[in-house]
């Protein structure tokens, strides 16, 4: 079965703009055409155009993604650099994890304090307001 951009667009979540967009830099080999001359995708391009969604959710730049291209279309051979390459994004979004559980620990911290301070359990305190002498 053979899909258009827009049946793609439908499946993967993409916008049409950056389906184009990938194609037109590389980003989705193999790509096909119909009588049309119309950009046309099989089951294999559409597991690809997601992986490259799922890539791009991980925080690969557009030349990331071209270089980890690259390595997928030498084949088993480039396995190693990629499983490292994925390893690296892994451990960065590991990070990015533990910032964004922070971040939601702060305002759960400042939620509680609002809550007290407006129940009448503690002072209000500012760090941004001077204090009364």
């Amino acid at each position: 079965m053979l899909y258009t951009m827009m049946q793609v667009c439908r499946e993967t979540g993409m916008t049409y703009e950056a389906l184009k967009f990938y194609c037109n830099e590389g980003l989705v080999p193999n790509v096909k055409r119909d009588a049309g001359n119309r950009r046309v995708f099989d089951e294999r391009d559409v597991a690809w155009i997601k992986s490259l969604t799922c890539l791009k959710q991980c925080g690969m730049s557009i030349q990331e993604m071209k270089h980890y291209l690259a390595l997928c279309l030498e084949g088993e051979r480039s396995i190693p650099e990629r499983k490292m390459l994925l390893a690296e994004k892994r451990e960065q979004l590991l990070e990015r994890i533990r910032e964004l559980e922070d971040s939601v620990d702060y305002i759960d911290h400042k939620q509680q304090f609002y809550d007290d301070v407006l129940s009448g359990r503690r002072p209000y305190e500012s760090n941004l307001l001077p204090t009364e002498p």
